[in-house]
């Protein structure tokens, strides 16, 4: 019998060390049992090493491009165009890739197929949803239809590429808005940096072109909110969750940091609960 005690820590390189990435990097750094913080990537390295003041192990800050040398796992959490840097050595040194740009990977997804022949192995965390396992569970049975609908506060969409390039002043709107309906993929198009969690529903159950998504601009709320209904031959459920938005990046919500961590806790936990 192997004792489990005796395994080598897993290294984990994180690729990005924002609003996401700290929270994660801390929390590495703090223990976790079978997993060892080793290497952070970010575009402005001295700001990192700044960030990085207090950790009881410091740990280098490398081009992204390195963190597949330095660890096990590679977790993702940059700005969507630094995705294929972390992603591509990743997968191509058959590492376990993390990727919170999940908009991105849709782009990507010869990666997928680069993995089987690889070894990587590509784990997607639930980020600010909940449920996905039992989007996965219905999706093994028959799907008759998967719907998303999100409700944000205007100035978590501020930033977005389909506000920007309309034009449309968000901080005007005395009453909701909806911006988009439409499929998921659709939408991924459109919003590249806001709907990581809909493409992830999305990969989860029935596919980005069946799964179908709306997105409003709410000035009557003030956490992100996510409702989804679905409709199998196995059950139905709707679930709902509000998520407090972090206060660097009110597009991100404060869950979205802490499932990363759980999901690295399930990589080495002597018991795991969900499917």
């Amino acid at each position: 019998m192997t004792d489990l005690s005796l395994r080598a820590p897993l290294k984990i390189a994180i690729g990005g060390f924002g609003t996401v990435g700290r929270v994660v990097a801390r929390a590495l750094d703090a223990g976790i049992p079978g997993l060892e913080l080793s290497a952070v990537a970010a575009r402005d390295e001295a700001k990192a090493r700044r960030n990085m003041a207090g950790f009881k192990t410091p740990v280098p800050v490398v081009p992204l491009g390195r963190l597949a040398d330095l660890a096990d796992v590679v977790v993702e959490c940059a700005p969507p165009e630094l995705f294929a840097e972390i992603a591509r050595p990743a997968i191509e040194r058959g590492r376990l890739f993390m990727p919170l740009s999940v908009t991105t990977l849709l782009a990507h997804m010869d990666m997928v197929e680069r993995a089987k022949a690889t070894g990587a192995r590509i784990l997607i965390p639930t980020g600010a949803l909940l449920g996905l396992d039992a989007v996965r569970a219905v999706a093994e049975g028959v799907v008759h239809s998967v719907t998303m609908t999100t409700r944000k506060p205007p100035k978590s969409l501020r930033t977005a590429k389909f506000v920007v390039e309309r034009g449309i002043d968000l901080d005007a709107l005395k009453e909701p808005v909806k911006l988009y309906e439409g499929t998921v993929r659709e939408a991924a198009a459109l919003f590249p940096a806001n709907v990581n969690i809909a493409v992830a529903l999305g990969l989860a159950g029935i596919g980005v072109d069946r799964t179908r998504y709306e997105i409003w601009a709410d000035p009557g709320i003030e956490r992100n909110t996510h409702a989804v209904k679905v409709d199998s031959d196995s059950t139905r459920f709707e679930m709902t969750i509000a998520n407090i938005p972090t206060e660097e990046n009110p597009a991100t919500g404060r869950n979205t940091a802490l499932s990363v961590i759980a999901l690295l806790r399930r990589l080495t936990a002597p018991m795991v609960v969900g499917s």
